[in-house]
């Protein structure tokens, strides 16, 4: 497979992990841009990078870039993904993909007009061990899915100016966590929910603090999600079936899931290598997709999610500056 050339735009704390995951493949970002030019200076020094670019658009001019990592805050996002499709790069872009599913839908036009692919970048759907789930799942040992429970909470310094609770930078858990918790929901579920409940707190600054939401699909799957910016929860996902349940840890990132059948005293452990970053292999997804061997960025899960994000936060009257 060709080895092609990524450029970083944001240089935060996701940014430095996805170059240190580029660094155990061997590899780094050739460019990079960010609007802190300090920031933006440091970040090339410290992973050998190429180029460091003095806006988005001379990134966007610079024809040798294939793929464009977007790592800025969500409310950045669908400006620089529309800016990297009509130049014709492909995109994985951080989660949140966008603020909402009207902002996703112009994205995908624009991505699908230029030929691009465009993906989230969630680890859920590429680590080993939900490939490995999937694998025994199919098997049918486990039978029909019945419920999923998942928790992501932690406690974060209660400032309001803070990126979790600013609503000027799109501020909330939902968009910060509720989308891995979603996101697992989604990858198990056969079909998206389509009755959506849910009860939430807001922050003084009218962002969701915390909120707790249940969701069914057409074929009687049902899920319970808990997420919280201000009280820690143990990373548990747990997904249940007619013949037995699997537990996945720190399932955002993880590298060991247990199955236990009920006729069974015997749990079956599945493991992947703990050492491994798991942005690494949305990087190898992300290349074997732009390279036409096998796309499993699912964008379709990415949708579906969305638009279950759009509606609860319409619902709870979370309105960013960007969407009045």
């Amino acid at each position: 497979m060709k080895e092609y050339k990524w450029a970083c735009i944001g240089c935060g704390h996701i940014a430095n992990e996805m170059a240190q995951a580029m660094a155990e493949k061997g590899r780094h970002f050739y460019g990079a841009f960010s609007r802190n030019a300090d920031k933006a200076k440091a970040f090339t020094e410290r992973y050998g990078i190429e180029k460091l670019y003095r806006s988005a658009d001379e990134l966007f001019s610079d024809d040798s870039i294939d793929i464009v990592y977007i790592a800025t805050p969500h409310n950045r996002h669908i400006e620089y993904i529309l800016k990297a499709a009509e130049s014709g790069k492909h995109i994985l872009c951080e989660k949140a993909i966008t603020l909402n599913s009207d902002e996703l839908a112009r994205a995908v036009c624009e991505c699908e007009k230029n030929g691009v692919i465009l993906a989230e970048a969630m680890t859920v759907y590429h680590m080993p061990v939900f490939k490995k789930a999937c694998e025994y799942i199919k098997s049918g040992s486990l039978g029909k899915l019945k419920m999923i429970e998942v928790n992501l909470g932690s406690h974060k310094d209660y400032d309001m100016t803070n990126r979790f609770f600013n609503p000027n930078l799109a501020g909330g858990a939902m968009l910060d966590i509720g989308v891995y918790a979603l996101s697992f929901v989604r990858f198990f579920f056969s079909k998206t929910a389509d009755c959506v409940k849910s009860t939430v707190k807001l922050a003084p600054t009218g962002v969701d603090e915390q909120a707790v939401i249940l969701l069914e699909n057409p074929n009687g799957e049902m899920a319970g999600v808990t997420l919280s910016l201000t009280a820690k929860l143990p990373r548990t996902a747990v997904v249940s079936f007619e013949n037995g349940y699997i537990e996945f840890e720190n399932y955002n990132r993880s590298a060991r899931a247990v199955i236990t059948l009920l006729d069974s005293e015997k749990q079956i452990v599945l493991e992947s290598d703990r050492n491994t970053s798991p942005l690494t292999y949305e990087i190898e997804d992300m290349e074997s997709a732009v390279s036409g061997e096998e796309n499993l960025m699912r964008l379709d899960f990415t949708k579906d999610v969305m638009e279950i994000m759009t509606k609860l936060r319409k619902e709870w009257g979370v309105v960013y500056k960007e969407e009045k």
